[in-house]
Formats: C-alpha cells, structure tokens, sequence
C-alpha cells in the first residue's frame, strides 16, 4: 500500500485540500444564500460572519490562494463554532453534534502548517515571483 501511495502524496494532499475548501464554501453558500437547503441569516449577524468566512475562505483554499492564512483562519473559526455552538450542548462531539467543526478545524490546521502544496495558485504565484527576480534586467545607462 505504501508504494502504491508514495508517489501520488502531493496529488492527494491537493485533494485533500480542494474538497475540505469546496465542502466548507457550501456551508458559507447555506447561511449567507439559503442554498443546498439552508435558511439565509442576516449577512451583520455572528452566523452571516461565520457564512462569509465560510464561503470566501473555502473557494480561496480550494484554489489555493492565501492558504496558510485562510486555513488558519477557518481553523479557528471551526474552535469557536465547537465550543459556543456545539460544546453547550454537551462535552462530546458525538453528543453534541459537533463532530464536523472538530474535522474541519484540525484538517484546516494541517493545511495551515502544510501550505498548499504545488498544485496551488500560491505555488504559480511564489514561482514566478522567484523567476522574475532571476531575470536577466537591462542596467539603466
């Protein structure tokens, strides 16, 4: 199994990365559109907040863009989810319904401390910064 798998690592980290993004984008797209039979919330409101992160934040890392910080960021949003939604309803994420922002948060903490992996608009972005700091420029006269 491991063979199998080891040339394939970046591949699926990549995939890793583009569904946990696009499934958290849907759960923005619920709260802030009422899509995927969700009830729209007021967009000023701590769930339309939340909606906005969602959304946003899911399209940006499924594309890879602004990853780190983003994850980051949807990392901690998931925490405050589990402990002001969930946790009040009980200590255990089974109980209390918790167990998908306890996913999220720990899959967008990797991502965070992973980066986006080359198949990232982050890695076209750092490539062509470095290749264009390597170019050859004409020395002013």
């Amino acid at each position: 199994m491991k063979r199998l798998l080891a040339n394939h690592g970046e591949g699926i980290y990549t995939a890793l990365r583009v569904v946990a993004g696009l499934m958290f984008a849907t759960h923005g797209a619920q709260k802030l559109f009422g899509a995927f039979g969700g009830v729209p919330v007021g967009a000023g409101s701590f769930m339309g907040l939340a909606g906005v992160i969602e959304l946003a934040a899911g399209v940006l890392i499924a594309l890879g863009l602004l990853t780190r910080p983003l994850a980051f960021l949807a990392s901690g949003e998931m925490a405050v989810a589990f402990f002001v939604v969930h946790a009040p309803k009980g200590p255990w994420p089974i109980e209390n319904g918790g167990e998908l922002a306890v996913i999220y948060s720990f899959v967008f903490l990797y991502v965070a401390a992973r980066g986006a992996g080359v198949f990232s608009l982050d890695a076209i972005l750092s490539t062509s910064r470095v290749s264009d700091s390597f170019r050859l420029k004409p020395r002013p006269i």
